[in-house]
């Protein structure tokens, strides 16, 4: 019966700290592992000590598991000298790595006169499984005057179809993504980059995007309600075909497409829930393909029904995408930033990459005026940025370009 009772007030404190997803570590009905769980929930998040290492073969954000929140920033350069523009990524590189293990960028000083030298708002906090990637676009190159190295596939993305983008919400020389567990961590991080880095860029637009799921294994429902990423599954079966690029200066990093996509939520749940899946494709409950039961089940475009009409329709969202041939990497975000006249001002920050622009091009085209989403959706930022390969102990985001 103690076991019980112990059981139960885990279980009920592990509901008041909004920790479900730790509920794992609650033990198997067994006293001490009970109090174990009990006195982790008391003392900090089960998160926080979440570390993922910044050095490796591709930067961390791309392919770490999806947090539940990000914050993106994109920010211009008002210097063209390469090299403030090169020790500023060396900065970068060990400010990154501070903190991604949870650490503030420099030490406080002993000088109570001078402002802090981290502005300190995650200073209870632990890393939460915080990943930094950055990426810089063609207009970068072009004020540095190294438009030479850049890759010939390396340029603006072209206008398509409905597009509404603002210019306030478009281009941008970098971007810096943050990943993490708590959305504060997120932000502390660029604040700190950005902050070290005043004299030499200025921010342009950022958003920060949330996901939710009980399993790391799930896929997030984005706000429409449907499964975001299913795709990725087939992608990472192949990912030297579909993610990284594998020559030049940004060998083993990857091309990163931002969009940020209005969703009109209030003429959305207008709509019957057959006619939401047909938008889609997909089933909306259980995320798998119309006609099909499990999620990952592969997509048919050319299955009919009874009567010859295709089962996944022509106009569907998954089903133009699917007929391209082509995949690539989502990692995308969901945002509700307030209300606009009267409405919700919500959506989606797209994020995908892709070893070639022309990937995200071409399934972008493919929707055109066809796609039915196109009715729920309104594009309204953009982006195109090459992120850097991963970097070695000793070396620096970027050295290969700088080099």
């Amino acid at each position: 019966m103690n076991g019980r009772r112990n059981f139960l007030k885990t279980a009920s404190l592990l509901t008041m700290t909004g920790l479900a997803g730790c509920a794992k570590n609650v033990g198997q009905n067994q006293a001490k592992k009970h109090e174990n769980a009990t006195e982790k929930v008391l003392n900090g998040h089960c998160l926080a000590d979440l570390r993922y290492e910044f050095f490796g073969k591709h930067q961390s954000g791309i392919t770490t598991p999806v947090q539940r929140h990000v914050y993106f920033l994109v920010a211009d350069l008002h210097s063209k000298n390469v090299d403030e523009i090169r020790q500023m990524f060396k900065d970068w590189t060990d400010y990154s790595v501070k903190l991604m293990n949870g650490e503030n960028i420099k030490p406080y000083g002993n000088n109570p006169h001078l402002p802090p030298a981290d502005t300190g708002e995650t200073d209870s906090l632990g890393a939460y499984g915080l990943t930094l990637t950055f990426g810089i676009s063609p207009t970068f190159l072009k004020k540095l005057n190294l438009e030479h190295k850049a890759p010939p596939e390396f340029s603006e993305l072209p206008k398509f179809p409905r597009d509404q983008i603002k210019d306030e919400l478009s281009g941008g020389d970098i971007c810096i993504q943050a990943c993490s567990e708590d959305p504060q961590v997120a932000f502390h991080a660029v604040r700190q980059l950005v902050r070290q880095a005043r004299s030499l860029i200025t921010m342009k637009w950022s958003q920060a995007g949330f996901n939710s799921f009980d399993s790391g294994h799930q896929t997030p429902r984005n706000l429409f309600a449907f499964k975001d990423g299913t795709a990725n599954k087939t992608t990472m079966q192949n990912p030297d075909k579909w993610l990284w690029i594998d020559n030049g200066v940004f060998q083993n990093g990857s091309y990163l497409v931002v969009r940020l996509i209005q969703m009109h939520l209030e003429t959305w749940d207008r709509t019957s829930l057959v006619g939401q899946d047909d938008t889609f494709g997909r089933h909306r409950a259980s995320g798998a393909s119309i006609g099909k039961t499990d999620e990952f089940d592969a997509l048919d475009i050319h299955a009919k029904d009874d009567k010859g009409n295709l089962i996944v329709g022509e106009v569907s969202h998954a089903g133009l995408a699917n007929r391209t041939g082509l995949q690539m990497l989502r990692r995308s975000y969901s945002y509700s930033s307030g209300i606009v006249h009267g409405q919700f001002d919500a959506g989606l920050l797209f994020i995908s990459f892709q070893k070639n622009p022309m990937q995200f091009s071409a399934i972008q085209s493919a929707f055109g005026n066809k796609d039915k989403m196109t009715e729920y959706t309104t594009h309204i930022g953009s982006g195109l940025f090459a992120c850097f390969g991963g970097v070695t102990q000793g070396e620096y985001l970027g050295q290969s370009l700088f080099e």
